[in-house]
């Protein structure tokens, strides 16, 4: 017999299980900006570039982290045996026999 199990990958992923994380990602962002702003003279010119820099290169990390987990714990794997015979089992039992059809017509 064959021992190899072949698998169904299903993502159950949806918008809502990463619509906060979005959200968030868009309040980084706007602070960013919002500081690069206050910051931004003609003298501290670098220092609103530094101030955005920081802020993306410390929290891109963890936003990262946090979208790759939710989308690896949403990855579900089903084997294909199972579901074929339940689905043949399924259908074997609406189709109608052939040989009752002859019989009754």
């Amino acid at each position: 017999m064959d021992t190899e199990k072949k698998y169904r990958m299903i993502c159950t992923l949806t918008f809502g299980d990463i619509y906060g994380q979005i959200i968030v990602w868009l309040i980084v962002i706007f602070i960013s900006l919002a500081s690069t702003l206050a910051l931004w003279t003609a003298t501290r010119q670098v220092y609103a570039l530094g101030t955005v820099a920081i802020v993306l290169v410390l929290s891109l990390p963890f936003l990262l982290f946090a979208f790759v987990t939710t989308l690896l714990n949403h990855i579900e794997f089903a084997p294909i045996e199972e579901e074929a015979k339940s689905s043949k089992m399924s259908s074997g039992r609406n189709k109608v026999n052939p040989k009752l059809a002859q019989v009754n017509s």
